[in-house]
């Protein structure tokens, strides 16, 4: 660890130790979760980086190789807009492995200019930034629960700040607008991931969830969502590497000094930049009540049962 100014330690990537023997699923083969995945294959972890682009997971595993020619590293196919695949994939998995020590919810969508849905018709960025994940998360507790000292790392945004659960219009039916979708579901999944975390003190199932914001990060998100315009080119030079924004989720999924139910994001100005510290989410991600209803429409909706 490096000291800061006031002689405090501050966590950096050199201070992943060796990941050897652990079984790790991360969602999205490029940006952050390419940056994610990069990082514990070669550390030793056993990683699994899932998309819905095969061709785009191909190339993802063999750069991956190229660095790391020993890493044990593959990818499969998940589609996390499509409820289907998301119970295929982790049918296949629970029956592959004995355990999986760690489950790295990144993927996503940003910002999509006109309303899409998901196969199952739900709105695209709430369908696949949370529900997806909350149904991937459920169909892998067997696994999670037979791991000693599992993680669940939840990838958030700083755009949850925003952020505001529409119990009466979760899909925007009613009305949309993409950047208050977006925010929505990345609400929905920071309060998913403390619930999570509730969950699993009552119930003794063992596992650690975290939640984590990645700060301001220059990846396709911006570009595959409201486009490539002058503004996004200039706010592109002023953000991180996605190899820098992974450093949160890096934090969470090894370190010793992630908790549980805590969240995490970058130190630097308005959480932009800089290595992972412990952040205080909005005030309406601490909303007990809705959390807990949350998980009860989400469960209703996927149709998974987390008992």
């Amino acid at each position: 660890m490096r000291e800061n100014r006031n002689g405090k330690k501050r966590w950096t990537q050199r201070d992943i130790g060796s990941q050897k023997g652990k079984n790790v699923v991360v969602t999205g083969t490029g940006g952050l979760g390419f940056e994610t995945a990069i990082v514990l294959a070669g550390a030793g972890a056993n990683v699994i980086i899932t998309g819905r682009n095969v061709s785009k997971g191909s190339k993802a595993v063999q750069k991956i190789k190229a660095k790391y020619p020993k890493a044990n590293i593959e990818f499969q196919r998940l589609d996390l807009a499509d409820l289907s695949s998301v119970a295929s994939f982790s049918k296949a998995l629970n029956l592959k492995l004995k355990k999986l020590d760690v489950l790295i919810n990144n993927a996503g969508v940003m910002a999509v200019p006109d309303r899409q849905v998901t196969k199952d018709g739900f709105e695209l960025q709430f369908g696949t930034n949370y529900l997806g994940h909350f149904a991937l998360t459920a169909h892998l507790l067997p696994l999670l629960r037979r791991t000693r000292n599992a993680r669940v790392v939840t990838v958030s945004s700083m755009a949850h700040r925003s952020g505001r659960i529409n119990f009466d219009d979760l899909q925007s039916q009613q009305s949309y607008n993409p950047d208050v979708a977006y925010s929505q579901s990345k609400l929905a999944c920071l309060m998913f991931s403390s619930e999570l975390q509730k969950h699993s003190l009552a119930n003794g199932w063992g596992i650690t969830s975290i939640g984590v914001h990645p700060g301001g990060v220059a990846t396709n998100l911006i570009e595959n969502g409201p486009g490539k315009t002058l503004y996004t080119r200039l706010i592109f030079r002023f953000l991180q590497t996605p190899s820098q924004g992974a450093r949160s989720a890096l934090f969470a999924a090894t370190s010793p000094k992630a908790k549980g139910g805590y969240f995490y994001g970058p130190t630097g100005l308005m959480e932009i930049w800089g290595k992972p510290k412990l952040d205080k989410p909005a005030k309406q991600a601490m909303d007990l009540k809705a959390s807990n209803k949350l998980w009860d429409v989400s469960s209703r909706l996927v149709n998974v049962d987390f008992s």
